[in-house]
């Protein structure tokens, strides 16, 4: 099938995204994909995950169903923080207690590689777990030294949206971008203000900053995962620059909910957000009407890719009857599920080009296209710490108007090498 076009703008209001949702019939069940039940070890998978952002609680419905197909190995879900931090701490904590308590671990994509390198998790023989069919992207997070170490159960990227009412088409460069809030700036008396991305300092700002960093030409790191930021200072200047101009006034500290709510009350001509939000915008905020919006690629294709994966805990006592659970829930039906139900963004090809899913969400081609051009960030044990690092020279930058740090190259590499210790260690 061919590829829609690159730019998919929509215009939709809130009833017909109410009715296309409600249309939604689902009637197939989900059939066993994965080894014979008899295989299995008894006994109860605890599955140990962040907060469930789907509609409706789609991932636990199908852990629903897995137990009704398996009672033998019957799967449950211990959630963590819903704070991203927190869950990840908490994450390890839990392994390196050494207590199998946990048999499947639902990372994000940048703890995979951190997990891994601690042997925290078990690696999975290719030669015995289907990969085909899977999204490239969303599939090279699971990988990590040579091996593959999860099955992708959502994948996600940063849109643009935009309010449709006051544009008649998204802008296709960055430049346009900031040209358009200048105009709306003015048009509105500042009663419509900039891009509503995620500014507070947590992982949220890294990727704002890393798209910010594509749409200007440049990039933190290469194909092959080596920082450049010597050669990128420029570059990542002007992104970030870029951001202190569009940014609503005063810069404030956005995360995805509140971002949400700044486009919903109509104060935002532009927003940054993940796919799931394109199911929530059309509610409205209560007592205004809800906003009318368009959904597009961010400007250039400058996406990060982000979404969770499944892995086996290295010190589950049922490792065969973890891994097929994952297989489960990452397979074609599962993944139609979690996006029809959910409004999580699939892993899965066949998702995207069934027609019938089309024709109910057209934006799924934007959201394809997205996908696709996607940066990943670096699959590092110590990435979490070249976040924090990388996000304090944007945070300063944008709030302290202070430089970009001189060695800032020196300091992403320390960082990455696990040689700076996280903020507020001895």
């Amino acid at each position: 099938m061919a590829r829609s076009p690159r730019w998919h703008p929509l215009a939709w209001s809130s009833a017909g995204v109410v009715v296309g949702i409600v249309a939604v019939l689902l009637t197939t069940t989900i059939t066993g994909l994965v080894s014979n039940p008899d295989d299995l070890e008894d006994g109860p998978i605890v599955v140990l995950s962040g907060r469930d952002d789907s509609i409706g609680g789609q991932r636990q419905k199908l852990i629903s169903q897995w137990n009704q197909l398996h009672p033998r190995s019957p799967a449950r879900i211990v959630e963590a923080s819903p704070i991203a931090d927190a869950a990840r701490s908490e994450m390890l904590a839990r392994a390196q207690s050494g207590r199998g308590e946990v048999d499947v671990f639902n990372l994000d994509v940048t703890w995979t590689a951190e997990f891994a390198d601690a042997g925290y998790i078990r690696s999975l023989d290719e030669s015995r777990v289907s990969t085909s069919g899977f999204l490239a992207g969303p599939l090279a997070t699971c990988r990590y030294d040579g091996k593959l170490w999860a099955l992708p159960f959502n994948t996600d990227v940063g849109l643009l949206y935009y309010r449709s009412d006051l544009l008649d088409e998204p802008p296709r460069t960055w430049d346009e971008l900031e040209d358009k809030v200048q105009e709306m700036r003015a048009r509105s008396g500042n009663d419509v203000d900039g891009y509503a991305g995620q500014l507070a300092d947590y992982e949220g700002l890294t990727v704002t900053a890393l798209e910010a960093i594509r749409g200007a030409g440049g990039s933190v790191v290469d194909e092959d995962g080596n920082l450049v930021v010597e050669n990128q200072r420029a570059a990542i200047a002007t992104a970030v620059e870029r951001l202190r101009v569009i940014a609503p006034a005063g810069i404030p500290e956005l995360d995805e909910t509140s971002s949400i709510r700044l486009f919903q009350s109509g104060r935002a001509l532009f927003m940054r957000n993940w796919p799931v939000a394109v199911r929530s915008l059309p509610q409205g905020l209560e007592g205004t009407p809800a906003v009318t919006f368009g959904v597009a690629p961010l400007p250039g294709g400058a996406g990060v890719l982000g979404g969770q994966n499944l892995a086996v805990s290295a010190d589950s006592t049922r490792p065969r009857a973890a891994q097929a659970l994952i297989e489960f829930l990452t397979g074609e039906r599962s993944q139609q599920i979690l996006f029809e139900r959910g409004g999580l963004p699939a892993t899965r090809q066949v998702v995207y080009f069934d027609q019938a899913v089309r024709d109910r969400y057209p934006y799924i081609a934007t959201l394809e296209e997205a996908i696709s051009s996607a940066e990943l960030r670096p699959a590092q044990p110590h990435y979490a710490r070249f976040s924090e690092v990388f996000r304090a020279a944007v945070n300063g930058y944008l709030r302290q108007d202070a430089a970009l740090p001189d060695d800032l190259q020196n300091q992403l590499v320390d960082a990455l090498k696990g040689r700076l210790a996280p903020a507020g260690d001895g």
